[in-house]
């Protein structure tokens, strides 16, 4: 604001200014704003006037310094090979100015691209309702507990989840919980998967929800997800289960076993690698349809008996009465959501099928291969794994990571002895250099 007493966004008088600021005790609006010196904007920007090609260049030497590093990265972000059509159909110029969908009628393709996301979700997870706008995996999960807390009914304030919960993950739960006065804690694992007898003692009245993950953040495959429904269930608590839509194409359907609701990073399909950015999956049961956040498409006819798409469900509270919101989500993932319905599409329910299934294999192939090297087991836990799987060295695995940094591959410390290593479509062409590194440093 500029102190005249207008201004576009805030068209105020001069009179209801001096009013405002008066009330608040300040003379003008620059007190309201404690900028440092030496990053307040003083009329010059500093970037000189280039051409395009000066520009390209540029940004190029930067790029340069870049690291060319291959990851074998994982633990929540995927990156699978997005086929070409993808971007060709969600660059057209109708997707990409097309936001939140407020006048729903005069946005069909949209709202039915969305509409088959929703109808994917479905079929891979088993549960009636899925949603299409959730920022990640991290955030899905804080509102899968959030949910849990409005519909239980009986008392408890306690979220339970495996101790191998990714760290990111859990401080996104722990902000949510914290707004909703509910209590994170922590179950034991047992060899990468749910120490169930241990969860069994846990889970109690004060219990809201449990959460667990197939797979696991270790890409242990689960294999009592039925025991931990049950446990849930007998506690009267939400069953909260995180996968991928990619993973979910061969494990076994959550509705199956149990599962409430649905979480999970279902940026795996349409977008590539980001280590942050994503997509956040988000399904449940039909009790739970005007408890669900952000926006949910459906399908029905319009006054000429054809076809139409609408959105049957918008929490409008998290735009204009946020004191009543089932969420604070208001951002719209819908374009994100668009890329991954065209991958899927584009991949069909046997490509899907086939992409998972190479997940499996190339993880259990690259772990014989790492095992049998002096100095390093491979995978740690005695399990079924997909895309990834830890490693115990002998040598500190920090060091062992920077060396294999330095020879060129990415991969995770996450244990004083132990390592993480992602495979999938986009790396498994790099699995030689991989294991001849390993072979050298360790």
């Amino acid at each position: 604001m500029s102190g005249t007493g207008g201004t576009p966004y805030a068209p105020h008088t001069e009179s209801e200014t001096a009013a405002m600021l008066s009330a608040i005790g300040v003379d003008d609006e620059e007190a309201l704003f404690d900028i440092p010196e030496a990053v307040a904007f003083d009329g010059e920007f500093g970037i000189e006037p280039r051409s395009e090609r000066e520009i390209r260049a540029e940004c190029s030497r930067i790029f340069a310094r870049n690291d060319d590093l291959t990851e074998f990265l994982g633990r929540g972000h995927y990156g699978h090979y997005v086929p070409s059509v993808v971007d060709h159909l969600a660059d057209r110029a109708e997707f990409l100015t097309s936001y939140t969908q407020y006048q729903p009628e005069i946005s069909q393709g949209f709202l039915q691209a969305l509409f088959e996301y929703q109808s994917m979700l479905v079929e891979l997870t088993g549960l009636p309702v899925a949603n299409c706008s959730m920022y990640d995996a991290a955030t899905a999960l804080g509102e899968a507990a959030t949910l849990a807390d409005r519909v239980r009914s009986t008392s408890g304030d306690t979220v339970l989840v495996p101790g191998h919960l990714r760290e990111g993950k859990g401080e996104v739960l722990s902000n949510y919980c914290a707004g909703a006065d509910l209590r994170v804690e922590s179950y034991p694992m047992d060899d990468g998967n749910v120490d169930v007898d241990a969860l069994a003692e846990r889970v109690g009245d004060d219990t809201v929800m449990v959460y667990a993950e197939n797979p696991t953040v270790r890409g242990c495959v689960e294999e009592r997800l039925a025991e931990i429904g049950d446990l849930a269930a007998d506690a009267d608590a939400l069953f909260a289960l995180g996968s991928d839509p990619v993973s979910l194409a061969v494990l076994e359907e959550p509705a199956g076993v149990g599962a409430d609701v649905v979480v999970g990073e279902a940026g795996a399909l349409g977008l590539p690698t980001a280590d942050g950015m994503g997509l956040g999956l988000f399904a449940c049961r039909d009790d739970f349809l005007r408890q669900v956040p952000g926006r949910l498409v459906g399908a029905g006819e319009d006054a000429a008996g054809d076809r139409a798409f609408t959105l049957t469900l918008q929490t409008r509270e998290q735009h204009i009465r946020k004191e009543r919101a089932t969420s604070n989500i208001c951002t719209n993932q819908a374009w994100v959501a668009l890329r991954a319905a065209i991958h899927a599409a584009a991949l069909g329910p046997d490509g899907l099928v086939d992409l998972a299934n190479d997940c499996v294999r190339e993880a259990a192939a690259l772990a014989d291969r790492i095992d049998e090297l002096k100095g390093a087991i491979a995978p740690v836990h005695d399990r079924h794994h997909v895309r990834e799987f830890a490693v115990r060295v002998d040598q500190p695995a920090a060091a062992i990571a920077a060396d294999l940094e330095a020879e060129g591959f990415a991969v995770h410390a996450i244990g004083e002895h132990l390592l993480q290593v992602c495979v999938t479509d986009l790396n498994a062409g790099r699995t030689d250099g991989l294991v001849a590194a390993f072979e050298e440093v360790i």
